[in-house]
C-alpha cells in the first residue's frame, strides 16, 4: 500500500513540475518579420522624443551663434521695395480682365452670335496672354520683388488652370445641348436634378444659366480648379471650425515666417563660400544641413495650405469638397506621391489633360511624361521669372521624378519604396533651393562687385 502512495506522489509531482522542466517553445523573436508582431508604438514614441530633442539642440545651438534673427516686418520688404507702389497687388487686379474676357466669350458661343471656331480662339488669346502678360510685366518691372512676383504669377497660374477648365465644362455643355440629351450626368458636370447637402437642398442651375457673375467668381475664389455648374455645398458656416482654421492659418504662417529667418536663411548664407570654392565634401554638408529646416517648413507649409487655409477657404464659400489631399505619407511610389498630395491639380491634370490624351488614343506613358513635362514647366515659370534667370533647375528637378518613378515602381515595394520617396523629398528640394540662391547671389551679388 505504501509503495503505490509512494508512487502516485512522485506522479503528481512529475506533472505539476512538467511546466518547469519544458519552458521551450517554437517561436521567432518579436524583431523577426516571421512574428508578424506590429505594436512599436514604445519605438514611434522614442523617434518622437529623439527627434525633438536634436531639433531642441540644433535650435539652442542657432540661437547662441545668430542670436534671434526672427524679424516679421521684415517680410514686408519681400513683397514691397516702396510702401507707395504695389505692383504685384495691381497686376492681381488686372486679372480681372481675362475672367471678364471668358465670361463673355461663353455668353457669345452660348447663343450662337461667334461660332466654336472663333470661340476657341478668342480662349486661345485670352489664355496665352494670360501666361505671358503677367511674366512679361515681372520681366520688365523693377519694382517688382522676386517674392511679390511669385506670388502674382501663382495667382494668374491657377486662374489659367480655372480658366481652362470653365472652357472646357462649357464646351461639354454646349455638345450635350447640341444632342438633345435630356439626362446629364454629373461626369460632364452638367446635372439637370436637384440634390440634397445635408438638410438643405440647392437650386441646381443648368446651361447658360451658369453664365453669370457671381458663378464664375464664386468658382475663381473656390478652393478648387475644376469646374461644375453644381459644386457640392454644405449645409451652413461651422463659426468654431472657422475660427480654428483662421487661428492655425495665423500661427502656422508665423512659425514659417521664424524658422525660415531664424534657421534657413543663415544655413543658406554659409553655403555660398563652399559653392565659390566647389568644396564637395562642405557642400554636401551643407546641403544635409539645409534638408531638416527645409523639409519642416515644407511639412508645415502643407498642413497651412492643404488643410487650414483651403478649409478656411471652404468652409467660408460653403464649398462642400473637401478632399484637397489624401495620404501622401504612405506612398510607396512617385506617381503615388503626386496623384495623392495635390488633389486639387491631380483631379485637373486627370480631368482636362489625361483623360482627353489617351481619348485620342495616346499610349499611357507618353501621357504621364506629358503631365510631368507640363508640371515642370510651371514649376520653371514660377521660380526662374520672379528671379529674373533662367537656369532649369526646377524643370529639371520635376523631370528626374519620371527615371525615379520607374525605378521606385520596379525595383522597390512597400517600406522601401516609401523610404526612397521620402529621401527624394528631404534631399531633393535643398539641392534646387541651394542651386537656385547660389546663382542668384552670383548674378546679383558677385557679378556686380
Amino acid at each position: 500500500m505504501i509503495p503505490l502512495l509512494v508512487q502516485l506522489w512522485l506522479y503528481t509531482s512529475v506533472i505539476l513540475n512538467y511546466g518547469l522542466v519544458f519552458c521551450h517553445v517554437l517561436q521567432e523573436s518579436l524583431l523577426s518579420s516571421a512574428s508578424g508582431y506590429s505594436n512599436y508604438r514604445g519605438i514611434l514614441n522614442w523617434c518622437v522624443v529623439m527627434l525633438v530633442l536634436c531639433n531642441a539642440r540644433l535650435f539652442l545651438e542657432n540661437l547662441i551663434k545668430y542670436g534671434i534673427l526672427v524679424d516679421p516686418i521684415q517680410v514686408v520688404s519681400l513683397f514691397l521695395k516702396d510702401p507707395y507702389n504695389w505692383p504685384a497687388s495691381c497686376l492681381i487686379i488686372v486679372s480681372n480682365v481675362f475672367i471678364m474676357a471668358a465670361l463673355y466669350t461663353e455668353r457669345r458661343l452660348s447663343v450662337g452670335t461667334i461660332s466654336e471656331t472663333t470661340g476657341t480662339f478668342l480662349y486661345l488669346v485670352n489664355l496665352t496672354t494670360l501666361l505671358f502678360f503677367p511674366s512679361a510685366t515681372v520681366l520688365m518691372l523693377t519694382s517688382i520683388t522676386p517674392v511679390g512676383g511669385a506670388f502674382a504669377l501663382c495667382v494668374y497660374t491657377i486662374l489659367f488652370m480655372k480658366l481652362y477648365s470653365y472652357k472646357d465644362v462649357n464646351m461639354w455643355c454646349r455638345e450635350i445641348r447640341h444632342t438633345k440629351a435630356r439626362t446629364l450626368t454629373r461626369s460632364h458636370s452638367c446635372p439637370s436634378v436637384a440634390q440634397s447637402n445635408g438638410s438643405a437642398v440647392h437650386a441646381h442651375v443648368s446651361y447658360p444659366g451658369n453664365l453669370t457673375h457671381r458663378d464664375i467668381y464664386y468658382f475663381v475664389f473656390a478652393p478648387t480648379l475644376c469646374y461644375e455648374l453644381n459644386f457640392p455645398r454644405s449645409p451652413r458656416i461651422r463659426k468654431s471650425f472657422l475660427l480654428r482654421r483662421l487661428f492655425e492659418m495665423l500661427f502656422f504662417i508665423q512659425l514659417q515666417i521664424g524658422l525660415v529667418q531664424q534657421w534657413m536663411v543663415p544655413t543658406i548664407q554659409n553655403s555660398m563660400k563652399p559653392f565659390q570654392d566647389m568644396d564637395f565634401s562642405r557642400m554636401i554638408e551643407r546641403m544635409l544641413k539645409l534638408a531638416v529646416p527645409n523639409h519642416l517648413i515644407w511639412l508645415i507649409f502643407f498642413y497651412w495650405f492643404f488643410h487650414s487655409s483651403m478649409n478656411f477657404v471652404a468652409e467660408l464659400m460653403r464649398f462642400g469638397d473637401r478632399e484637397f489631399y489624401q495620404d501622401w505619407w504612405n506612398s510607396e511610389t512617385v506617381t503615388y506621391f503626386w496623384s495623392n498630395w495635390n488633389i486639387p491639380v491631380h483631379k485637373w491634370c486627370l480631368r482636362h489633360f489625361y483623360k482627353p490624351l489617351m481619348g485620342r488614343g495616346v499610349n499611357k506613358w507618353v501621357a504621364q511624361t506629358a503631365i510631368f513635362l507640363v508640371s515642370a514647366f510651371f514649376h520653371e515659370y514660377l521660380v526662374s521669372v520672379p528671379l529674373k534667370m533662367f537656369r532649369l533647375w526646377a524643370f529639371m528637378g520635376m523631370m528626374s521624378q519620371i527615371p525615379l518613378a520607374w525605378f521606385v515602381g520596379r525595383f522597390l515595394r512597400g517600406n522601401y519604396g516609401n523610404a526612397a520617396v521620402w529621401i527624394s523629398l528631404i534631399i531633393g528640394q535643398p539641392i534646387a533651393v541651394l542651386m537656385y540662391v547660389h546663382d542668384f547671389y552670383v548674378l546679383h551679388y558677385v557679378s556686380q562687385s
